[in-house]
């Protein structure tokens, strides 16, 4: 009887475009499980069922593809927000909006945080950390925009400092997916979400 053969992995012919997009969503959930910095591109490469070669005719460095996913990222996490944040009828609901639109975001791709806190550890000043900069920078200019006009219309207090106040609204982000990181889940993250943005809203209201 001769022994079976070995299977053959074929990965499935996709176009350009769409074989970027599953590189970019395989890098985030390799991020979810694993220390970003310890991806490889060969363990992309037999996830997404391809060959190096092939991955990198796809995007020519490991640095390529980091920024592919940051951009990423930042397209679709803060055309979320910004979609959440006009929706809502004043400014105090899209701030609501904004931090539950964050939190169910990082639900879906807790890949995400991991990639973001490990790229702004480094020591150097790379191009994908300037990246990472970049869509902060553009989260917190939301955020004090949505501060400014709750001011302005009195919903909070209408001397609030914004750049602090955004400062506590994304220091209590990060400090809820912390502490879902060291819990090793997120799943519980909406519930105390829905915990912690009142008690940042009540700071904000105290004086108005």
């Amino acid at each position: 009887m001769n022994p079976a053969k070995p299977l053959k992995v074929t990965a499935i012919r996709l176009s350009s475009e769409a074989r970027k997009t599953q590189i970019i969503e395989t890098v985030l959930a390799l991020a979810a499980e694993h220390s970003p910095g310890q991806i490889t591109t060969q363990e992309i490469a037999n996830l997404v069922g391809v060959t190096q070669g092939a991955l990198f005719r796809h995007f020519p460095s490991k640095e390529a593809i980091w920024l592919a996913v940051i951009a990423w990222v930042e397209e679709n996490l803060l055309n979320a927000l910004e979609a959440a944040a006009s929706q809502a009828p004043s400014p105090v609901d899209s701030l609501q909006r904004v931090f539950f639109c964050h939190v169910d975001f990082v639900v879906a791709r807790p890949g995400v945080p991991r990639l973001i806190f490990n790229e702004l550890q480094q020591p150097t000043d790379s191009a994908i950390k300037v990246a990472v900069r970049k869509m902060l920078q553009r989260y917190r200019q939301l955020v004090i925009s949505l501060i400014e006009a709750a001011a302005a219309c009195g919903e909070i207090d209408r001397n609030v400092d914004a750049g602090a106040a955004t400062t506590l609204f994304i220091g209590s982000f990060q400090g809820l997916v912390m502490q879902s990181m060291l819990s090793g889940s997120v799943n519980s993250m909406q519930q105390t979400a829905e915990q912690i943005f009142p008690l940042f809203l009540h700071s904000l209201k105290e004086s108005a």
